[in-house]
Protein backbone atom coordinates (compact mmCIF):
# COMPACT_ATOMS: atom_id res chain seq x y z
CA UNK A 1 0.00 0.00 0.00
CA UNK A 2 1.53 3.57 -1.11
CA UNK A 3 2.18 5.63 1.86
CA UNK A 4 0.02 8.76 1.66
CA UNK A 5 1.39 12.12 0.57
CA UNK A 6 3.03 14.13 3.53
CA UNK A 7 0.42 17.09 2.53
CA UNK A 8 -2.76 14.73 3.28
CA UNK A 9 -3.41 15.41 6.68
CA UNK A 10 -1.53 16.38 10.16
CA UNK A 11 -0.39 13.22 11.33
CA UNK A 12 1.54 12.66 8.01
CA UNK A 13 2.72 15.87 8.37
CA UNK A 14 4.71 15.52 11.68
CA UNK A 15 5.98 11.75 10.61
CA UNK A 16 8.72 13.77 9.79
CA UNK A 17 11.10 14.35 12.31
CA UNK A 18 12.33 18.17 11.06
CA UNK A 19 8.49 19.29 11.27
CA UNK A 20 8.40 18.54 14.55
CA UNK A 21 11.45 20.20 15.15
CA UNK A 22 9.88 22.83 13.67
CA UNK A 23 6.47 22.99 15.80
CA UNK A 24 8.41 22.63 18.88
CA UNK A 25 10.57 25.28 18.03
CA UNK A 26 7.61 27.06 17.65
CA UNK A 27 5.27 26.04 20.53
CA UNK A 28 6.36 29.03 22.52
CA UNK A 29 6.32 32.43 19.99
CA UNK A 30 5.91 33.03 16.57
CA UNK A 31 9.19 32.98 14.88
CA UNK A 32 10.20 34.04 10.77
CA UNK A 33 11.72 32.14 8.76
CA UNK A 34 15.64 33.49 9.79
CA UNK A 35 15.02 32.69 13.18
CA UNK A 36 13.95 28.76 12.60
CA UNK A 37 16.99 28.74 10.60
CA UNK A 38 19.65 30.15 13.12
CA UNK A 39 18.01 28.15 15.89
CA UNK A 40 17.16 24.75 14.41
CA UNK A 41 20.20 24.95 12.09
CA UNK A 42 18.38 23.40 9.44
CA UNK A 43 19.03 25.25 5.79
CA UNK A 44 16.52 27.39 4.92
CA UNK A 45 15.39 26.27 1.33
CA UNK A 46 14.76 23.12 3.72
CA UNK A 47 13.09 24.64 6.64
CA UNK A 48 10.85 26.70 4.01
CA UNK A 49 10.03 23.42 2.40
CA UNK A 50 8.79 21.48 5.71
CA UNK A 51 6.66 25.16 6.47
CA UNK A 52 5.29 24.81 3.41
CA UNK A 53 4.16 21.38 4.37
CA UNK A 54 2.59 22.30 8.17
CA UNK A 55 0.94 25.35 6.52
CA UNK A 56 -0.78 23.10 3.88
CA UNK A 57 -2.17 21.07 6.88
CA UNK A 58 -2.60 23.68 8.59
CA UNK A 59 -0.75 23.12 11.62
CA UNK A 60 1.15 26.52 11.47
CA UNK A 61 -0.51 30.41 10.38
CA UNK A 62 1.68 32.74 8.69
CA UNK A 63 1.84 36.03 9.21
CA UNK A 64 3.54 38.87 6.51
CA UNK A 65 5.63 41.66 7.58
CA UNK A 66 6.91 43.65 4.86
CA UNK A 67 9.22 41.18 3.20
CA UNK A 68 8.81 38.51 6.26
CA UNK A 69 6.94 36.31 7.22
CA UNK A 70 6.53 34.80 10.88
CA UNK A 71 4.99 31.67 11.50
CA UNK A 72 3.41 30.09 14.36
CA UNK A 73 1.31 27.12 15.83
CA UNK A 74 -2.19 26.45 15.37
CA UNK A 75 -3.13 24.70 18.33
CA UNK A 76 -6.60 23.99 17.10
CA UNK A 77 -5.40 21.75 14.27
CA UNK A 78 -3.10 20.50 16.71
CA UNK A 79 -5.37 19.53 19.09
CA UNK A 80 -6.65 15.89 17.33
CA UNK A 81 -2.10 14.82 17.29
CA UNK A 82 -2.59 15.68 21.29
CA UNK A 83 -5.71 14.03 22.11
CA UNK A 84 -4.74 10.75 20.13
CA UNK A 85 -1.04 10.45 21.51
CA UNK A 86 -2.46 11.06 25.04
CA UNK A 87 -4.84 8.15 24.80
CA UNK A 88 -1.00 5.85 24.36
CA UNK A 89 0.00 7.87 27.46
CA UNK A 90 -2.43 6.70 29.23
CA UNK A 91 -1.75 3.19 28.20
CA UNK A 92 2.03 3.71 29.13
CA UNK A 93 1.37 5.25 32.23
CA UNK A 94 -1.08 2.26 33.38
CA UNK A 95 1.73 -0.29 32.20
CA UNK A 96 4.51 1.26 33.93
CA UNK A 97 2.37 1.01 37.38
CA UNK A 98 2.03 -2.63 36.55
CA UNK A 99 5.46 -2.97 36.16
CA UNK A 100 6.21 -0.85 39.05
CA UNK A 101 3.92 -2.90 41.13
CA UNK A 102 5.41 -6.00 40.17
CA UNK A 103 8.49 -5.37 40.95
CA UNK A 104 8.27 -3.70 44.60
CA UNK A 105 5.92 -6.97 45.11
CA UNK A 106 9.00 -9.02 44.88
CA UNK A 107 11.25 -7.26 46.34
CA UNK A 108 12.43 -8.65 49.53
CA UNK A 109 12.58 -6.55 52.16
CA UNK A 110 15.89 -5.53 54.02
CA UNK A 111 16.61 -5.65 57.14
CA UNK A 112 19.35 -3.27 58.98
CA UNK A 113 19.62 -5.19 61.95
CA UNK A 114 21.15 -8.14 60.09
CA UNK A 115 23.53 -6.22 58.28
CA UNK A 116 27.35 -6.16 60.22
CA UNK A 117 29.32 -2.80 60.42
CA UNK A 118 32.71 -3.29 58.79
CA UNK A 119 35.45 -2.81 61.11
CA UNK A 120 37.32 -0.02 59.95
CA UNK A 121 33.73 1.73 60.42
CA UNK A 122 33.90 0.44 64.01
CA UNK A 123 37.62 1.71 64.35
CA UNK A 124 36.66 4.83 62.86
CA UNK A 125 33.74 5.75 65.55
Amino acid sequence: MPRAPTTSDAFNAVAEPRRREILSFLALEERSVGDIVAGLGIEQPSVSKHLRVLRDVDLVHVRRNGRYMFYRTNAQAIRPLHEWTNTFQKYWQNQLLRVKERAESKREPVSIASKSIPKSFEEES
